[in-house]
């Protein structure tokens, strides 16, 4: 698609998992690379899927894919290039180790090789991205335990400043947040941020269960809340940011038949704190400036409300005040450059 303004509002994007930034072509050539057979080696139809469950089956195999130090810096830095053309000036983005780890990686590599990628596209791009270590909750409270363990030591050893925060993800259903509080407890006293995966597939006492028990900072997806109006309130009152996903939420949760019935904009009318992210951009198709612009059209948003949403997800990041001021005020040079407003 060709570039528009809409790809031309600076943005933050604060849920986004680089597994789910692969390219299909990518896909096929790190299966060659490493001797893993696909369902098709057509790079259109690698990312098919028909509900959030399969969608994780894709998921995965992308996961075995990734098997060294250089498969992660070669997506780390492709997930970088491809979206700042799309608007992406800051970027937090998820990764989650534990198949690889289960597989006989270390923690060590993986973030090395991260860090690497990451690096090389911030000297080509003058974009910038931390990291966030996703627990995989289908690994148990155990596993997450031995992550944040590892996780804290390397930070401590400085090899691990990339990583910012610890979340997680995966399957909500028959999972009690409450099993992962011994791991959020390690990682906060190592000095991490926290956050976390809820109310993506189940109801709003997902999202109450998280963050009582995990004491989160930012809640990923969190869509199910609106159907808690006493949460919303508490949610809206104390500032914890909302990072919403829509296309994902209709593609791959199918919690949502269009975009036109996703609530992101109810959430913001109703005071919470919201910012607009792709999750897995390669798997739904939906890039940065794609997902602004259909989700503009779908609910009836002008150009300006658009570029409101970017310009308020700057108090979402994890970034230091000074760096915030810093950044808003970058930005709304860049959105005055846009006009004439829609």
């Amino acid at each position: 698609m060709e570039l528009d303004r809409y790809d031309a509002i600076p943005k933050v994007e604060l849920h986004c998992h680089v597994e789910g930034t692969v390219r299909p072509l990518t896909v096929v050539e790190l299966a060659e690379k490493n001797g893993r057979r696909l369902p098709t080696e057509d790079p259109s139809e690698v990312y098919r899927y028909d509900s959030l469950d399969g969608f994780l089956a894709v998921f995965w195999l992308v996961q075995e894919l990734l098997v060294d130090r250089e498969d992660w810096s070669r997506v780390a830095y492709e997930a970088i290039v491809d979206a700042v053309p799309r608007g992406l000036r800051y970027r937090e983005t998820f990764f989650t180790p534990a198949r690889h780890l289960a597989a006989g990686q270390h923690l060590e590599d993986i973030i090395a090789g991260l860090t690497q990628g990451i690096e090389t596209a911030e000297h080509e791009t003058g974009a910038r991205c931390m990291l966030i270590c996703d627990i995989d909750r289908s690994y148990g409270g155990a596993g997450a335990v031995e992550l944040a363990e590892e996780l804290v030591r390397l930070r401590r050893a400085g090899l691990a400043d990339r990583v910012i925060g610890l979340g997680m993800d995966s399957t909500e259903r028959g999972v009690d947040p409450r099993d992962f509080a011994p791991a959020y407890a390690i990682a906060r006293s190592g000095g991490l941020r926290l956050t976390g995966h809820a109310g993506e597939d189940t109801g709003p006492e997902n999202i109450t269960d998280a963050l009582s028990a995990l004491d989160l900072e930012r809640i990923d997806h969190g869509i199910a809340i609106m159907e808690d109006p006493e949460l919303v309130d508490r949610v809206a009152s104390a500032r914890i940011p909302l990072n919403v996903c829509p296309s994902s939420n209709v593609v791959i949760a199918n919690r949502y038949p269009t975009l036109a019935d996703h609530p992101f904009r109810a959430m913001r009318d109703a005071g919470l704190l919201v910012t607009l992210n792709t999750d897995d951009p390669a798997m739904t198709g939906a890039d940065l400036g794609t997902e602004y612009r259909a989700l503009a059209a779908a609910h009836g948003m002008s150009f300006d409300d658009m570029c409101d949403v970017a310009i308020e997800g700057i108090e979402a990041t994890w970034l230091d005040d000074s760096e915030r001021r810093t950044m808003r005020r970058a930005f709304e040079g860049e959105v005055a450059d846009l006009a004439p407003h829609g």
